[in-house]
């Protein structure tokens, strides 16, 4: 689907996500989902957008030393 795409933010080496979240910005934009990648190193937001090629999900990470 060319309207799906999946956005992440990630934390540098050595760090781990502590805070995080993602949100739909644009004309009928749709969060999915918004979840910790594996090993808790960054987050996740996948969303739609119908009608564009880009999706306009930003997704934030807080990352703090593990």
């Amino acid at each position: 689907m060319p309207d799906f795409q999946r956005h992440t933010a990630r934390c540098p080496p050595g760090k781990a996500a502590i805070g995080c979240g993602a949100e739909a910005q644009g004309n009928d934009a749709i969060l999915v989902g918004s979840f910790p990648m594996d090993g808790a190193d960054g987050w996740t937001g996948p969303g739609r957008q119908p009608r564009y090629s880009t999706v306009g999900i930003p997704v934030y990470v807080i990352c703090a030393y593990r």
